[in-house]
């Protein structure tokens, strides 16, 4: 067992819960997904960099000084998780609005309006009530984390980065004496890669230089 400290790598897995209900939200392990009609992400443990919040705030926080190799539950208020409620976040539209978009509002209904995800509250007398905070904000929740180890070879420090800075696993990474190569599948814009690089050289010192370039699509001859 080691203690976990700020800037260490390390592999972990999680289930997250509301307080109130225990309602699961967020898992990494598949057969909870399963058992839980959760869906939309790849699972298997992940490699998080303590202190540079790859997990929410609280996690982050609470994870430091805890030991590999153990399970922790940790609680979170709400101003450690998704944030507090904010009333102005919560508005009234007409409810032709949703009808002209093809779309039948009714209480609970996920919708995007104007590229901003919200929830229907209410609909009634031509007007339905949308509640555009995260739809845990204002929750307290519970973590069940399990520190698998740390990790300690810059290759998988490397990829555990690169994967969560870009939610995507379909890139190789490959460090050769001090230089770091990531080939992504589709470019990615100049500052991301500006960014990435500046973290990952201050995060993993043996890092003097980092490359990305796109895998080159073959031609149709």
């Amino acid at each position: 067992m080691e203690t976990i400290k700020k800037h260490d790598f390390i592999e972990i897995e999680y289930t997250g819960k509301i307080k109130e209900d225990g309602t699961v939200f967020d898992t990494t392990y598949e057969k909870v997904a399963k058992e839980n009609d959760l869906h939309g992400h790849d699972f298997g443990p992940i490699v998080i960099c303590v202190g540079e919040e790859h997990v929410l705030k609280g996690i982050d926080k609470n994870i430091e000084g805890k030991e590999t190799g153990k399970e922790y539950n940790i609680e979170l208020k709400p101003e450690d998780a998704f944030g507090s409620k904010n009333a102005k976040l919560i508005q009234l539209m007409p409810t032709n609005k949703f009808k002209q978009q093809n779309i039948q509002p009714m209480p609970g209904l996920r919708v995007n309006i104007d590229g901003i995800a919200g929830t229907i509250k209410t609909v009634s007398g031509g007007r339905t009530l949308i509640d555009f905070n995260h739809p845990l904000a204002g929750k307290e929740l519970v973590y069940h984390v399990k520190v698998n180890k740390k990790i300690t070879d810059d290759r998988e420090k490397l990829a555990g980065y690169v994967k969560l800075s870009l939610g995507t696993k379909d890139f190789s990474a490959e460090i050769k004496e001090n230089d770091a190569k990531v080939t992504l599948k589709a470019d990615i814009p100049r500052e991301a890669k500006d960014e990435i690089g500046k973290k990952l050289k201050e995060l993993i010192p043996s890092i003097k230089k980092v490359e990305f370039s796109a895998e080159k699509k073959a031609k149709n001859k």
